[in-house]
């Protein structure tokens, strides 16, 4: 019997690498993107990119506009949090780039989209590791949803198929995933990770996803082929950054 997934994709590191995974165990691929009024939009060009290079069967694009909430650096007049290393990211707090409920709403439509496909498994790219503290990407989190998907839906109370919320990421950190990713043949150079690109759909080079970004890159010894407006310090290399 051939194996459907539901892969979240944002056109990113985590997901296009959750992606990959869920292709090399065998499953096919439906992958879901959502334009929900966020500032980066050119993710969903990569997007795109990495749903035809991955094979997906299909790739949706969703409307949500969460503008309409706001209360995000993403997706409200808010300035983007920008630092010159990664060490000066604080990790004590939640960041204005949490996307409130983001993450429950996603895998809501994915769940809706999964029951109507009889698809087993959601794959979602989130990390318990290298992250900036987002409540709704923790463990705690997603054994909660799994539980409520099977309780909300008709496939998950008759038993004809209960679904699984996989996190293969969710241990991982940021270097492991790009070596991870790298070994399943992922060309991230169709990726984008910038919370704040410019309208050439180049990377800040500065904020958090940025520089977590290129510091994965670094540790992992694999060369990064993000196009960045200034060229991010290289962690541990002793320069002055930006000079």
């Amino acid at each position: 019997m051939t194996k459907k997934a539901v892969v979240l994709s944002s056109g990113g590191i985590d997901s296009t690498t959750a992606m990959a995974i869920a292709r090399d165990r065998g499953y096919n691929i439906y992958s879901l993107s959502f334009r929900y009024g966020q500032r980066h939009s050119v993710e969903l060009e990569c997007a795109k990119k990495v749903a035809r290079h991955q094979g997906t069967i299909d790739h949706k694009i969703l409307d949500i506009d969460l503008r309409q909430f706001g209360g995000s650096a993403l997706t409200d007049d808010i300035a983007v949090p920008k630092h010159e290393d990664v060490s000066q990211i604080d990790q004590t707090r939640i960041p204005v780039t949490y996307v409130p409920a983001r993450n429950t709403i996603f895998l809501s439509y994915a769940m809706a989209w999964a029951e109507v496909l009889r698809a087993e498994a959601i794959f979602i790219g989130v990390t318990a590791v290298d992250y900036s503290g987002y409540p709704d990407c923790r463990p705690t989190f997603i054994e909660a949803f799994q539980t409520m998907a099977n309780l909300a839906t008709k496939t998950g109370v008759t038993k004809e198929t209960v679904l699984t919320i996989e996190t293969p990421l969710i241990h991982m950190s940021k270097s492991e995933i790009i070596t991870t990713g790298h070994g399943l043949g992922v060309d991230y150079s169709l990726t984008i990770s910038c919370y704040d690109p410019d309208d050439q759909g180049r990377s800040c080079g500065r904020c958090d996803s940025c520089l977590h970004r290129k510091k994965g890159f670094s540790e992992a010894g694999i060369p990064d082929p993000t196009p960045y407006i200034r060229e991010p310090p290289q962690p541990g290399n002793g320069e002055k950054p930006f000079s």
